[in-house]
């Protein structure tokens, strides 16, 4: 009698466990047609209107096109990220997706212990030897990574040359390497165009905290903007909208990221170095449709229409022709590589 009580009890843990995680869109369980993928969101969850937006974006787009059925989740804190993806690899999709490389560990250890599924990272963090040398992912497991640096680089050109002033400014989420290619990046295309100018850059913190923190990011944008920079750009998730927020009590400008930001703060948006989440999360999904996924390290960069940055009717007037000109020269040139873009400090 006590071993189905004590079966029971650890079936109902391992429930409540579960529901710990909140998942949207369809609860039921992967169907043997068709295409079943799973995306597990990262610190933010949808609404962030930047990384995870793109994301459910590439998903939504790949139901219509592809007639995919896709589950969101959206985990709370610590754990419940991997108890999200393990759900749903456990139920075995066809393709089990984390956004951020905060999954990357996981994704990797999962990949392992399930062979048979699918998995992509974005932004995953490549690991190296000793030696430098890269190691490579499972050979289920792609990383969809960016080259944020080259996107960087050309809002850098575009803030000094708009800035009116010797001092541009740059605000960071975590203080980690991924960030540190947007500040490389962005510092390159300043220097390129203003040598003597100075990049002033800070970061909200050292835990997947700073990148949800709109009071720090407000704090620093406004001692920024009050020692003489005009135009800031953030690369750190919600806590961005805190540096919206200071350029509209200012009257100065910000550069928004990941995805067109500009009505956060109409008038005071100047651009936003905008990445391809949606298309490289739709491609991963396309390649398992297709049958042609492999595991490896995907690259995005200006080249492969990876990241760039917004220039249309919102912000073309603050943007003149010559100053545009410039820009797309510029882009130009790394693509031709006579421009090598550096993504590290």
């Amino acid at each position: 009698m006590r071993k189905p009580l004590i079966l029971a009890a650890i079936l109902l843990l391992a429930q409540l466990a579960l529901l710990a995680v909140h998942p949207s869109g369809a609860a039921q369980p992967p169907s043997s047609e068709g295409l079943d993928v799973g995306i597990v969101f990262d610190v933010g969850g949808r609404g962030d209107k930047s990384f995870n937006d793109g994301a459910y974006l590439g998903g939504e787009r790949a139901q219509k096109e592809l007639g995919a059925r896709v589950r969101f989740i959206e985990p709370g804190e610590g754990s419940d990220r991997e108890a999200g993806l393990r759900l749903l690899a456990a139920e075995h999709m066809d393709l089990v997706i984390g956004v951020g490389f905060i999954f990357t560990d996981d994704l990797t250890a999962l990949a392992k212990e399930y062979p048979n599924v699918h998995f992509a990272g974005v932004d995953y963090a490549v690991a190296t030897d000793s030696t430098g040398k890269v190691i490579p992912p499972p050979p289920n497991l792609a990383a969809l990574k960016f080259r944020e640096e080259e996107g960087s680089f050309l809002v850098g050109a575009l803030a000094a040359l708009v800035g009116h002033s010797k001092r541009v400014g740059f605000v960071g989420g975590m203080d980690i390497p991924l960030i540190h290619k947007f500040e490389a990046g962005y510092k390159a295309g300043v220097h390129q165009v203003c040598p003597d100018c100075t990049v002033i850059a800070q970061y909200a913190g050292v835990t997947p905290e700073a990148f949800r923190n709109p009071g720090r990011g407000k704090e620093l944008a406004l001692a920024q903007y009050q020692s003489g920079a005009n135009v800031i750009f953030h690369a750190s998730g919600s806590t961005g909208l805190g540096v919206f927020e200071a350029a509209r009590q200012t009257g100065k400008l910000a550069i928004g990221v990941d995805a067109d930001q500009y009505q956060e703060a109409p008038g005071f948006i100047l651009t936003s170095m905008v990445k391809g989440v949606d298309a490289a999360v739709f491609d991963a999904i396309k390649r398992v449709k297709d049958g042609t996924f492999k595991g490896g390290i995907y690259q995005f960069g200006l080249k492969e229409q990876g990241v760039g940055y917004v220039y249309d009717p919102n912000n073309r007037k603050l943007i003149p022709d010559s100053v545009r000109a410039r820009v797309e020269q510029l882009r130009e040139e790394i693509i031709a590589g006579k421009i090598q873009v550096p993504s590290t400090r």
